[in-house]
């Protein structure tokens, strides 16, 4: 499966943003989904993860009450609302995917987007 994640941009703490991840392939709704992100000069991070049916999701307990991760299995596409952004959500955001089980570490999944930039300025 490809994917490709969008809707990053530059907004002000306290503001909100949309991500997408559209998968292309017949077998995106077998896929559980994750959001990782990488801040300059650290790992890549876990965000939130929703299982292929949408019935199990994770996040972090940082974006926990913020974001909210969903998907539409008949558009081929994985969303992460951000609200409430602050300074340390500003990294680059990627969209993974997975066939096994739903995890929360990146080397879990398989497939990888090519990451969506989100800046929060203070």
């Amino acid at each position: 499966v490809q994917l490709q994640a969008s809707g990053g941009g530059l907004v002000q703490a306290g503001g909100s943003l949309r991500l997408s991840c559209a998968a292309s392939g017949r077998t995106f709704s077998s896929y559980h989904m994750g959001w990782f992100r990488q801040a300059p000069g650290k790992e890549r991070d876990f965000v939130a993860a929703i299982s292929w049916s949408g019935g199990s999701i994770y996040y972090r307990d940082s974006v926990e009450g913020r974001f909210t991760i969903s998907r539409d299995n008949a558009k081929n596409t994985v969303y992460l609302q951000m609200n409430n952004l602050g300074p340390e959500d500003t990294a680059v955001y990627y969209c993974a995917a997975e066939s096994g089980s739903i995890g929360t570490i990146a080397a879990e999944y398989t497939y990888w987007g090519q990451g969506t930039l989100v800046t929060v300025s203070s």
